[in-house]
């Protein structure tokens, strides 16, 4: 499939401007069926708003929320019910992370920002025996595969904003205004240092842009 005219690509950028959804989101569904129908402890990275956090509280006995953005954190405690079993900590990864063990380790768009090696090492190592790490993150395309997946991402996540919109123009998501930075890492490397780390992690392309990464912690 050859890449679309510069002139198109403008286009959708115009159009996906005024028709945003939260590609993170889109993945939290995919995230609980990976986990266990209840667990112990969550600890989510780059817990943002709070969506995924809450949605792990309706499985966890306790889930903590890590972030770096005081602003994003503080609207993450407005939206949380005070019932929910959810804390929420202004911190920054790898480093300033809750100790653990956890049982399920979650981090959504969040490991293109941390240093790679460091922060899958302190989710291995935070991880409980038997627990299970999800990482939804962004890699740099490189290979024909990857342009591939972008050109079938364009053209779809417009029309999944105009539907999500009702072909409206809408405002930005709130999880979706904390700040960003392109990824610089291409996926075959994420994928060698992960195993690396991360012996039998499994990893996959996606679309809209993503990877996702599962591994579970043996029972040593």
């Amino acid at each position: 499939m050859p890449p679309l005219p510069h002139r198109a690509l403008r286009a959708l950028d115009r159009f996906n401007a005024a028709h945003p959804w939260d590609h993170n989101a889109h993945y939290h569904r995919w995230i609980l069926r990976r986990l266990p129908r209840r667990f112990g402890s969550a600890l989510d990275v780059g817990s943002g708003s709070g969506d995924l956090a809450r949605l792990l509280a309706t499985r966890a006995e306790q889930v903590a929320g890590v972030d770096a953005d005081p602003a994003i954190t503080a609207r993450a405690r407005t939206l949380t019910p005070g019932t929910a079993p959810v804390t929420y900590e202004v911190a920054e990864a790898p480093a300033g992370l809750p100790a653990g063990p956890h049982d399920v380790i979650t981090c959504i768009a969040v490991l293109h920002h941390l240093p790679f090696a460091e922060a899958l090492t302190a989710f291995r190592d935070r991880l409980a025996p038997g627990g299970t790490l999800v990482v939804v993150g962004l890699y740099r395309p490189r290979t024909v595969t990857d342009h591939l997946l972008g050109a079938v991402a364009s053209p779809l996540n417009a029309a999944t904003g105009w539907l999500k919109n009702r072909g409206r123009a809408a405002p930005r998501p709130t999880s979706m205004t904390a700040r960003t930075r392109p990824a610089d890492m291409p996926f075959t490397d994420i994928a060698r240092e992960a195993r690396t780390i991360l012996p039998g992690a499994r990893l996959r392309r996606r679309l809209l842009w993503r990877y996702t990464l599962t591994w579970r912690r043996r029972n040593d």
